[in-house]
């Protein structure tokens, strides 16, 4: 007979980030067995109930809902998994939080600092355990990467760029609204690839190298008028297709941030690099198990960049899966915060990062926004950051 504690899962939300997740609690019992509590997957919701029925029978749900509210309502769930577009967000988490549940929230936060702000007062008052996915840090080479920084080998840090590329709205015939691409809508998504790709990079970027202070920042819209998908019409576009933004981070180092959905040829590309008074070290989502470092230190006729890969045991998360040499997969990265999620559970602390971590995010975002509207630095107002 079990003696594991049951965390009882209702999703919201059943598409591309419904499916990670759930694949993270399907799995996670299998490779992290000496955790205290197991998921156990009671309910899923979406409007369409034949569409909820399928993806609970494919991915292993107890019951099915039409009605989110109806989820957060029932005694049999301990925790709410949103992943619906981000207008729903604040809605959702508060409402759960009321109810004292768990909430695990889909990146980004809100749609704007006001809303994640009500969602962190919300939690806080509540007192419920909860997290945000910004999934890149479980990736193991940038868990080693955090190692590594925090140990002192870089000495004093001097830059951090990254970049996050795709090239999926370019042709003008990409409806806005609508299931597939609410991202396109300026009012399902708060913004466009800030909000959607560069949350994510700042989110490494200040776990790995601290708070970022200001930015300066450029954003552009580069199909004007889309379709509409909810209003039949033709309608002004009103998200970022493409952002640069630079910044200083508290520690002194500069920051360069670039992400665009028009950049042909690329589908996901994120990369980060930290240059360092003795080191550096760069990684690239395209090829995720290695992170390469360079260190000033080697004698100099073998000094250059060397390319870590990252699958032994010893190395953060891989003691978990094979033997050395063979790599992991996006989708493991899921699999690791829910395992980190639940091991906070049995130690009573914040599975970073928390809605506190991801509101500093956000204020980073809209710091963003305004800088590129009005044309002029603006200050982040970030105060904390859980490391």
């Amino acid at each position: 007979m079990s003696t594991k504690k049951e965390l009882r899962i209702g999703l919201i939300g059943t598409g591309f980030m419904g499916r990670t997740h759930s694949n993270g609690y399907n799995r996670v019992p299998n490779f992290f067995p000496d955790l205290e509590y197991t998921p156990v997957l009671k309910a899923v919701c979406s409007r369409n109930a034949t569409k909820v029925q399928a993806f609970a029978d494919q991915w292993g749900y107890e019951s099915i809902e039409t009605d989110w509210k109806a989820v957060i309502a029932r005694d049999d769930i301990d925790a709410i998994d949103i992943c619906t577009p981000n207008d729903s967000h604040a809605e959702i988490a508060i409402a759960a939080a009321k109810a004292g549940k768990m909430i695990l929230c889909e990146k980004p936060l809100a749609r704007t600092v006001a809303e994640a702000q009500q969602m962190v007062d919300a939690v806080n008052e509540a007192g419920v355990a909860n997290t945000v996915w910004y999934n890149y840090r479980r990736i193991p080479a940038v868990s080693l990467a955090k190692q590594i920084i925090d140990s002192g080998k870089l000495g004093k840090i001097f830059h951090y760029r990254a970049n996050f590329l795709q090239d999926w709205t370019i042709s003008a015939d990409v409806p806005q609204g609508g299931a597939g691409t609410w991202r396109m809508d300026v009012e399902a998504a708060g913004s466009g690839v800030t909000g959607d790709l560069l949350a994510h990079c700042i989110d490494t970027a200040m776990w790995l190298n601290g708070a970022i202070k200001d930015v300066s920042a450029v954003t552009e819209t580069f199909v004007k008028e889309r379709f509409h998908q909810g209003t039949g019409k033709v309608e002004p576009v009103g998200i970022d297709d493409a952002c640069i933004f630079h910044c200083h981070f508290e520690n002194g180092s500069l920051g360069l941030f670039e992400s665009t959905r028009y950049a042909r040829g690329h589908k996901a590309l994120y990369t980060l690099e930290i240059n360092g008074e003795h080191a550096s070290i760069r990684w690239d989502l395209h090829d995720l198990n290695r992170l390469e470092y360079f260190d000033h230190a080697d004698e100099s006729i073998v000094r250059g960049w060397r390319s870590i890969h990252v699958t032994d045991g010893d190395q953060p998360y891989m003691d978990k899966w094979w033997v050395p040499g063979l790599g992991i997969g996006y989708e493991h990265s899921f699999i690791h915060q829910v395992a980190d999620f639940l091991k906070s559970l049995e130690t009573g602390t914040p599975c970073s990062p928390n809605f506190q971590d991801s509101l500093e995010t956000q204020k980073v975002c809209e710091a963003v926004l305004d800088s590129a509207s009005s044309r002029s630095w603006k200050d982040t107002g970030v105060e904390e950051f859980t490391q």
